[in-house]
């Protein structure tokens, strides 16, 4: 039984490292904007099939992993240029449904240019799985938790010690008083869509090699993300992080020992909960107007 447990344990951790990033990215655009941006599930979706595309023309796999990346945070900051920027101080409501119709786009062009197949990267080291207490682990998904930990001390980084982490830190704190300060908040917003995009894209690629992507994916992972971000407050890295693991350690649990059928009903029993009985989230973030 303990290694059993075990099983779905680690199978949660991992899935749940992959809703981490994605709150993360909700959590950065959010605390400087007040958006939610429900097109981040298309980061996630491009970062792994654009890695395919990339790979299936003969280009080296760590090479597509960089350019895959590259390219979806050029198309962050494409649809904060081009969509979000022009809306000015629009209702964020309005804001909301540009990242949607955004979503779809994405989404609507992937599928002419790729199709609608399921696509798969290598493993990033082999498929030889590795025994952990009695339960196997996949190469994969030491991957997949060593880049999330590497990126939450980057992060860390960040906004802690340069000067434009402070800068978005101050945006999202108060963005009025950011402005009087010199800080260019509509750049800052635009940075922000970048690194939403790159985490996103990180997040695809590295879990390509053990769920598969396709055009598709987007929908159900930037749903997921979204729940992460708000069981975890919507007020800092921390709670998106803490909010990803929960959430993929409750589906994982749920298949296990309940049924798989029910894995995806998880989400959305987890973000009514929260909102009936804890609207701040877990870790008591602050309520803007906004949402």
């Amino acid at each position: 039984m303990l290694s059993q447990f075990l099983q779905f344990l680690y199978s949660g951790i991992t899935v749940g490292a992959a809703y981490a990033l994605a709150a993360l990215g909700f959590t950065i655009i959010y605390n400087t904007s007040g958006v939610i941006n429900f097109a981040q599930g298309e980061f996630i979706m491009l970062g792994g099939m654009l890695s395919v595309a990339l790979v299936a023309t003969g280009v080296p796999l760590p090479l597509a992993i960089v350019l895959a990346v590259a390219a979806t945070g050029l198309v962050g900051l494409l649809i904060e240029k081009v969509a979000i920027e022009p809306a000015g101080d629009a209702e964020v409501v309005t804001l909301i449904i540009i990242t949607i119709g955004a979503s779809l786009t994405i989404r609507g062009l992937v599928e002419i240019w790729l199709g609608k197949g399921t696509h798969s990267l290598p493993a990033f080291s082999g498929d030889t799985a590795i025994s952990l207490l009695g339960a196997t682990l996949l190469p994969q998904s030491l991957w997949v938790l060593g880049v999330t930990l590497l990126i939450v001390m980057l992060l860390g980084w960040f906004f802690g010690r340069s000067l434009l982490g402070k800068a978005m830190l101050a945006t999202s704190y108060n963005r009025l008083a950011a402005q009087l300060a010199g800080i260019n908040t509509r750049w800052i917003l635009l940075c922000s869509f970048g690194v939403s995009a790159v985490l996103g894209a990180i997040g695809g690629i590295l879990i390509a090699p053990i769920t598969y992507t396709s055009y598709e994916i987007g929908i159900m992972l930037g749903l997921k993300g979204f729940v992460a971000a708000v069981l975890g407050g919507l007020g800092g890295g921390a709670g998106a992080i803490a909010g990803g693991l929960i959430l993929g350690v409750a589906e994982a649990m749920t298949a296990g020992y309940i049924s798989s059928a029910y894995k995806d009903a998880v989400a959305f029993v987890l973000i009514l909960l929260i909102l009936f009985f804890m609207p701040r989230g877990l870790f008591g973030a602050k309520v803007a107007e906004r949402v």
